[in-house]
């Protein structure tokens, strides 16, 4: 490491990167008096004292350094206001192993999890899981294309972000999800829609794809014997309003009334993709509809966020007392409304320019939250027996 004074900015002894790569120095002081130049390994750091409120330092410089390639955060160290510039990456870097890892071992789970669904017993003979291969499909094509929506639209914002890195977790759908990482700021509330909007959006598509192909696909049959054990377990699963069109639309049964024959567990893919988007689309904290309701009403977002925990447990309480469903039917709701909770106190993403957004987008916003609704069931599953 090299201090540089700001009267000379000696570049000897750097690396690949020296002040002369960030943006001009009289550009920086225009809001940020600098007093001293580092680098620390690739970064280059600013000491200084900002000339205006700090939120309005960062409006005005994130962008040039983002023009040179690098991603700026104003910190405060030991009492100095520091400014921090990184070089900028969007994209992949080398061969993902962590995300590849985990999308085999969520193949593997989903395949064992969809295997109940067509009633194969994978421990009796677990090679058998393989023909659970469409369930898979599903699951992990709707979840994909939802996560990639958010990817594809990141790159073309060039907000650093990383692949889809799937859940696998021992659950009735084999996975918890999948997510990507968010590594860069957000530019303007533009971006911070596109993003947020992009994956609700694509997932849905592939969604109602998914429920077409698998309501055309012949259901599965239940053994009587099965129902007729007083020590089996049944799961019933609540079909939201998009699925009840679709099925409707297509002429397709749902074989709600019917014990011995189930949808195709297809459709179960699909209904986890409603199911996921419905949670992605509550406006608290970092989610989908928190980025999406952020840049649609600015600020207000906060105050709206912290009365979305108070409904859903409303939503369970009601549930609980009034249509006397089980602790364990109601749950879903009392978890998320802790998770939403603590979402929200974690607070949304922050635009760098907070400009009003176009109104072109604020009626895609409401949109979307609407198809949101329409994947809502206020009992997603209930376990019988």
């Amino acid at each position: 490491m090299e201090d540089v004074d700001r009267s000379g900015f000696d570049t000897a002894g750097y690396g690949g990167r020296s002040p002369e790569d960030g943006p001009p120095i009289d550009r920086i002081e225009s809001v940020f008096a600098v007093y001293e130049i580092r680098q620390e390994a690739e970064q280059l750091v600013y000491y200084g004292d900002p000339l205006m409120h700090p939120e309005r330092v960062m409006r005005e410089l994130w962008p040039a350094f983002h023009e040179h390639g690098y991603e700026a955060e104003l910190e405060a160290r030991h009492g100095e206001y520091v400014l921090v510039a990184e070089p900028a990456t969007v994209g992949i870097d080398g061969i993902p192993w962590t995300n590849l890892v985990l999308l085999i071992a969520t193949v593997v789970s989903t395949l064992f999890a969809g295997a109940f669904w067509y009633q194969i017993d994978p421990f009796a003979d677990p090679t058998a899981i393989v023909h659970a291969w469409p369930f898979t499909a599903a699951i992990l094509g709707v979840l994909g294309v939802h996560e990639m929506g958010h990817y594809v639209m990141s790159r073309y914002h060039q907000v650093d972000a990383s692949l889809p890195y799937f859940i696998p977790v021992p659950t009735l759908i084999g996975t918890m999800g999948a997510v990507i990482k968010m590594k860069g700021r957000m530019p303007d509330r533009k971006a911070l829609f596109d993003i947020g909007v992009a994956g609700p959006l694509a997932g849905l598509v592939a969604t109602i794809s998914v429920t077409v192909i698998g309501l055309h696909l012949p259901p599965v049959t239940v053994d009587p014997a099965l129902l007729q054990n007083p020590d089996a377990i049944r799961i019933e699963l609540g079909y939201p309003p998009l699925l009840e069109l679709l099925a409707a639309g297509f002429d397709q049964p749902l074989y709600r009334n019917d014990p011995t024959r189930g949808v195709n567990p297809v459709v179960i893919g699909a209904w986890v993709g409603m199911f996921v988007t419905f949670l992605n689309l509550i406006p608290v904290g970092q989610l989908d509809g928190g980025h999406i309701l952020r840049a649609m009403v600015g600020e207000y977002q906060e105050t709206i966020a912290a009365l979305v925990p108070g409904a859903l447990l409303a939503l369970a309480g009601y549930l609980y007392y009034f249509q006397e469903y089980s602790l364990n039917t109601v749950f879903v709701w009392i978890l998320w409304g802790l998770l939403t909770m603590l979402f929200a106190s974690m607070g949304p993403a922050t635009p760098i320019r907070d400009e009003r957004l176009d109104p072109g987008r604020f009626v895609l916003g409401i949109v979307t939250f609407g198809l949101g609704l329409l994947c809502f069931m206020p009992i997603p599953v209930m376990i019988v027996g």
